[in-house]
């Protein structure tokens, strides 16, 4: 992310409200501020976005359906640090405080002045992109693996031994770098499905295939074990044995 920020030029918003009027209302006026919008018009639908799109910041209105504003916040949080605005018609200090227990950035209560939002918007990623930017890291390390995002690299790096490259696919690739972001998360194939394979493979089953040869892969470089499938729920990266 460009941490050249006062300009917005290359920051994206996602806009999760599904109230139709009101959204548009927020493009409208976020798009004349320079920022690239996209728009959700639930909760599991801005969870689905919020993967495949990777926004700077995400607008989340508190009552939607599908998934409410406070459950999407939260599984927000456990992906990683994307800023977050709350868009409530509740003033009630317990909800601000909730909402900002539970990781948000902000929080605007409405009716509110579109023209607001956005200066709210501008400054939180002023705010957030040095963060960001000093927390992103090219490199990812864990359980005996390194992947290096800028060359499209993945190790097996164990103690004691030379480091091994691994060949791997594209999808391969991108499925072991999200996982490593995570070490001990389970994730659904739904959710890497969404994150890894959004060029129109749509169906479950493919993870399993591209997973399958990701852990013989691994197993052969000598990391047993590490790649666990968790019945009924998805997968995760555990400890090699």
């Amino acid at each position: 992310m460009n941490t050249e920020l006062p300009a917005n030029e290359q920051a994206l918003v996602l806009v999760a409200e599904d109230e139709s009027e009101i959204a548009q209302i927020l493009m409208a006026y976020l798009s004349r501020a320079g920022l690239r919008v996209a728009h959700a018009p639930d909760g599991r639908r801005a969870l689905e976005m919020h993967l495949m799109l990777k926004p700077d910041l995400v607008l989340l209105d508190v009552q939607m359906p599908q998934l409410d504003g406070w459950a999407a916040l939260s599984q927000i949080r456990q992906r990683g640090n994307t800023a977050v605005i709350m868009l409530t018609a509740m003033d009630q200090d317990i909800d601000k405080l909730t909402g900002l227990r539970i990781g948000a950035d902000d929080y605007v209560v409405k009716p509110f002045n579109p023209a607001e939002v956005v200066a709210r918007v501008q400054a939180v990623l002023r705010r957030t992109a040095g963060q960001q930017g000093a927390q992103t890291s090219k490199q990812l390390r864990a359980e005996g693996l390194e992947v290096d995002l800028e060359h499209y690299e993945a190790a097996v790096c164990i103690d004691g031994q030379p480091r091994q490259l691994l060949s791997l696919t594209l999808t391969e690739f991108r499925l072991l770098a999200h996982m490593l972001r995570a070490p001990k998360r389970v994730f659904s194939r739904a959710e890497l499905l969404a994150a890894c394979l959004p060029e129109g493979e749509t169906l479950e089953r493919t993870v399993d295939s591209h997973l399958s040869k990701l852990r013989k892969k691994v197993e052969a470089a000598g990391l047993a074990g590490l790649l666990e499938s968790v019945r009924g729920v998805g997968y995760r990266l555990g400890s090699a044995t």
